[in-house]
């Protein structure tokens, strides 16, 4: 067997691993999936008709600018999970048991990774049902629910690497909990709820030049059918960089704990 498919083989078995674990304690998993839908009720029936009078069309137009930014949000929330899987497999001792078999040591990190995204695009699907049943209606194609499902699987294969070091630099499990709120927080000071050109001069510059903000606009175009423009660039950039940094960090991280 090659490098290669050695590699590939050990990371299909830490993923069947981590999947396994998601169907025992779909609680952990499926809580990333109650937040935006929490959220998109808040904001769809308490301030819907509000909001929706300053974006335009009302509540029902206000669903659909809000559903892509929630749906972003619940990409986000979903690197709690990650990052509270892996510090809980690092502290646990089960990593240890890992290092003494022939597996490639990269397959734990993968495994990790792909298991979460698949966990994260389950989750978002729930999200996308709710939204449709409360009145959100798209004018996309085929083609852009497909792009608007691959920018999704992006950001979240970014998002999740981060979270990967954010699980490998904390003690304890509950310190895992709380260091990925900053990613959650950061769409709720983007374009998710109101457009940026509705705040204050300092927020707007935030807004306007942090990652959600172009990954928000970009899914908000795509499912509405209406074009993206520059907004889908930055949107892949943002993903490549954060995915880079989450992963070179990854690595670094969890190689230096092998040479402790």
């Amino acid at each position: 067997m090659s490098t290669l498919a050695h590699a590939v083989h050990d990371s299909t078995t830490m993923l069947r691993r981590n999947l396994k674990h998601a169907i025992r304690y779909p609680a952990v998993g499926f809580g990333s999936a109650m937040m935006p839908i929490l959220m998109l009720l808040l904001f769809v029936y308490a301030f819907g008709d509000a909001i929706g009078a300053k974006v335009g069309g009302g509540r029902a137009g206000y669903v659909d600018y809000l559903t892509p930014g929630v749906i972003v949000m619940g990409v986000a929330a979903g690197s709690m999970s990650t990052s509270i899987a892996v510090c809980s497999d690092m502290t646990e001792g089960i990593i240890n048991r890992f290092r003494t078999l022939p597996i490639t040591r990269s397959s734990f990190l993968t495994g990790h990774v792909v298991g979460s995204v698949l966990q994260t695009m389950t989750c978002m699907v729930l999200v996308v049902g709710v939204a449709l049943a409360v009145g959100f209606r798209s004018g996309a194609t085929v083609l852009e629910w497909l792009a608007a499902a691959g920018l999704l699987a992006a950001i979240a294969f970014a998002v999740t690497w981060l979270s990967v070091a954010l699980g490998l630099i904390s003690k304890t499990v509950e310190s895992a909990s709380n260091k990925p709120l900053l990613i959650q927080f950061l769409p709720f000071l983007g374009s998710a709820f109101v457009p940026a050109g509705s705040m204050s001069p300092g927020l707007r510059w935030f807004a306007e030049n942090q990652p959600f903000t172009p990954m928000t606009e970009t899914l908000r175009g795509l499912l509405r059918g209406t074009p993206v423009g520059d907004d889908g660039w930055l949107s892949l950039a943002w993903c490549a960089g954060i995915a880079l940094v989450g992963y070179g960090w990854s690595r670094a991280l969890f190689n230096s704990t092998a040479k402790r």
